[in-house]
């Protein structure tokens, strides 16, 4: 009896990309690599921004500073999106299409009555 040999999905292709954050250097890897450098310069700028306002030269402590304030973002904006920050756009969406739609029926009786 013969097994019908299993195709196993290709791998992505991972690259490697160095980049810098608070001036030590990394090598990542990745599928994207301008999205893993835009990232490393995301985090770079939080370190730096938290940098500035502390006293705090410890890079360790900067780091976790920087993941805590970019945490608290994730969850502001997931908190947000969970409770009606879609359905605020689909509300004012719905809106305007209604608004557009009756643009255009006046339009077009406007057009009519003055074809007649």
């Amino acid at each position: 009896m013969q097994s019908a040999a299993k195709e196993q999905p290709a791998a992505p292709v991972t690259n490697s990309v160095r980049v810098e954050i608070f001036d030590q250097a990394y090598n990542l890897r990745g599928t994207v690599p301008e999205y893993i450098r835009r990232l490393a310069e995301f985090v770079d700028g939080k370190m730096r921004v938290i940098a500035e306002q502390t006293s705090t030269v410890d890079s360790l402590r900067l780091a976790v500073l920087a993941a805590l304030n970019i945490a608290d973002e994730y969850h502001l904006m997931k908190h947000k999106l969970e409770n009606g920050g879609i359905s605020d756009y689909a509300a004012r969406t719905q809106r305007l299409a209604g608004a557009l739609d009756e643009v255009l029926v006046e339009e077009k009786r406007r057009v009519g009555e003055c074809s007649a």
